[in-house]
């Protein structure tokens, strides 16, 4: 289970208990997912039949236990992790394919673009590829600001000591420019770059973390390779980064060979991991892209690329390629299994949000439960799945998907609303 505040907020009880969840609140894990996804499959969100399944929803949320909503999901191995550094092999940023969809021509709005770093506050290194230290930037995000690169003239792989850690009352802006030559590396041992505001450690700033205006931080012009969030306890998830509390945007970078955790019904963001963004404000990811041929892959139990709870996504213009949720027995977990497995490349769950896909191209993400390309749920019904002028093809899920939409999972207020996109097996 996730905690929605800070320690000591307490998470509302599946049994007898609504699965609203006002904001604010802990989320609750409704054990309610596996008995309507037959019945969704069969309806096809006809008007009868899913009302039906909305019931056996219902029925499903009145116990906790797993045993009791077991249909329409048929597991899969679980699978181990092989992306980029995690195997032991270092992942060659220059492999992978360039920031962004090529075929995407979607309109970024003015607050997605980049940010203007011609006047940074930090500069990591003197003009030498050595002097480009995984320690100088470190040092450069916990001073916040605006941070840009003086590598010299050609690309360099800077790998973290360890995790860089923003604090919460640097900024409010916190921008990131690797002007298309910096590589961040995990070194296949730990994850790359950390913001959370309920986090005590970072500074509170104010006297409601979960829903406050920054930092509000952009990463541009990176690549994020071998990041490694496995083991983590605090804050699972988030291979490359992990969010929680003000604002992220991600424009032009590349992620690849990225994990978390193997397994585990709610962990996920091989990639990238966001949670509690303020106002409800969506998370822009512009001309980017995550993963690619082989190990380029990003890979986790959930969520491979993206993941996120209560959080809308808006993707613009980007790439998701070869990205894996391996994990096994789906959410929450079957009996038997440490659960998972879901959202190749995104997996979006909570209550009141929207997940937009406009120019994005979708290929090749795979999971072992539901969703090869993308899980979806809004628990209570009131979020919206939007696909625009995009592609979504050979996205396989070996467990289960919503009827007509392959490569997708979806329980929302409707129907995915889909207009000029491509949907293939």
């Amino acid at each position: 289970m996730l905690a929605r505040e800070r320690p000591g907020s307490k998470c509302i009880p599946c049994s007898g208990a609504s699965p609203e969840i006002a904001r604010g609140a802990a989320p609750c894990r409704v054990a309610c997912y596996f008995s309507t996804m037959r019945a969704l499959s069969i309806a096809g969100f006809s008007t009868v039949l899913g009302l039906a399944a909305l019931a056996a929803f219902a029925t499903a949320c009145s116990s906790d236990d797993p045993a009791s909503s077991s249909g329409g999901a048929s597991g899969g191995s679980s699978g181990t992790s092989s992306g980029g550094g995690s195997s032991g092999t270092p992942t060659n940023p220059a492999s992978g394919p360039q920031a962004g969809n090529p075929d995407g021509k979607c309109e970024v709005p003015a607050e997605a673009k980049l940010e203007d770093t011609s006047k940074p506050t930090q500069v990591v290194g003197t003009g030498t590829k050595e002097s480009c230290t995984g320690e100088a930037f470190v040092d450069a995000v916990a001073a916040g600001g605006i941070i840009t690169f003086a590598c010299g003239p050609d690309p360099v792989t800077i790998t973290v000591p360890r995790t860089a850690k923003i604090f919460n009352d640097k900024g409010p802006k916190i921008v990131i420019d690797g002007g298309g030559k910096v590589t961040l590396s995990g070194g296949g041992q730990r994850r790359i770059l950390y913001q959370n505001t309920c986090d005590e450690a970072q500074k509170f700033t104010t006297s409601h973390c979960q829903d406050q205006d920054h930092p509000q931080l952009t990463v541009q012009n990176l690549t994020f390779v071998d990041g490694n969030a496995k083991g983590e306890t605090k804050e699972g998830g988030g291979g490359a980064i992990f969010v929680r509390g003000g604002r992220v945007k991600i424009v032009s970078s590349r992620f690849f060979g990225n994990v978390c955790d193997d397994t585990g019904p709610d962990v996920g963001g091989g990639a990238v991991r966001v949670l509690s963004q303020s106002e409800n404000k969506p998370v822009y990811v512009v001309g980017s892209s995550f993963g690619g041929d082989g190990a380029l892959g990003n890979v986790c139990s959930n969520g491979a690329g993206l993941s996120g709870i209560g959080v809308s996504y808006t993707v613009i213009n980007s790439l998701m390629v070869g990205n894996r949720a391996i994990g096994n027995g789906a959410n929450p977990a079957k009996n038997g299994t440490p659960g998972g497995g879901s959202g190749g490349a995104i997996y979006n769950d909570g209550n009141t949000f929207t997940l937009t896909l406009c120019g994005d191209k979708l290929t090749g993400n795979t999971a072992n439960e539901g969703g090869g390309a993308i899980f979806f749920v809004s628990n209570d019904r009131s979020g919206s799945l939007v696909i625009q002028d995009s592609v979504l093809k050979g996205n396989p899920s070996k467990g289960f998907e919503t009827q007509g939409f392959p490569g997708i999972f979806v329980l929302a207020k409707g129907p995915p609303q889909i207009t000029g996109s491509s949907l293939e097996k």
